[in-house]
């Protein structure tokens, strides 16, 4: 995903659902750009300082209601976003209103493989992950659980083309999808118009 924004140094990006800084780093540390890491949890932007460090600005906030200005960013990315939220169609449209035309938009989600590999991951996620879970806290327990369910879920409510239909509708223009580890994870990307 950090390859699809291709930015240049001078560019500021913004990181919606951060989380942990994970992919701010990897954006910093890729492009040399300046980074804006969005969560609207407080303890995942303290873990991100602490991983980030001063060398990104972190703020809070939800993807739903960006506090930034119209074409405030040169890029955008976003992590587990899309399942979490009511109305995705109108987050997209949101994400898309603060990126500049020409600008990148990347994403990377979990994705529920087909044919031979959709009973085993079926197995791992609703099995195997909450077995791991309950081996640390009842917390990784219940995150175990509602893993799995939640992500067939979106995707049985949102196909692959309907998601890609959304950032179109969003107005990001040539939208791809890249399918990866064996069905297990989505990266996508697309280019904000400038039309909308």
């Amino acid at each position: 995903m950090v390859d699809a924004v291709a930015v240049s140094s001078d560019a500021r990006v913004l990181d919606v659902a951060t989380g942990t800084g994970l992919v701010a780093r990897a954006l910093m540390r890729r492009y040399g750009c300046a980074v804006v890491g969005l969560d609207q949890s407080e303890e995942m932007l303290g873990r991100a300082r602490a991983l980030v460090g001063p060398s990104v600005e972190l703020v809070v906030g939800e993807a739903e209601s960006l506090p930034f200005e119209d074409a405030s960013f040169d890029a955008l990315t976003f992590t587990y976003l899309l399942r979490y939220v009511d109305d995705p169609a109108a987050t997209m449209r949101e994400l898309a209103r603060v990126v500049r035309p020409g600008g990148r938009i990347a994403m990377l989600e979990f994705y529920v493989p087909a044919g031979v590999w959709h009973p085993l991951w079926v197995l791992y996620t609703r099995v195997g992950l909450p077995a791991l879970g309950r081996l640390v806290s009842r917390e990784w327990y219940e995150v175990g659980r509602f893993l799995g369910p939640n992500i067939s879920s979106f995707w049985r409510d949102h196909p692959l083309e309907s998601v890609v239909s959304m950032w179109g509708a969003a107005g990001i223009d040539s939208v791809s999808a890249r399918v990866m580890s064996v069905g297990g994870g989505v990266v996508m990307w697309g280019t904000r118009d400038g039309k909308s």
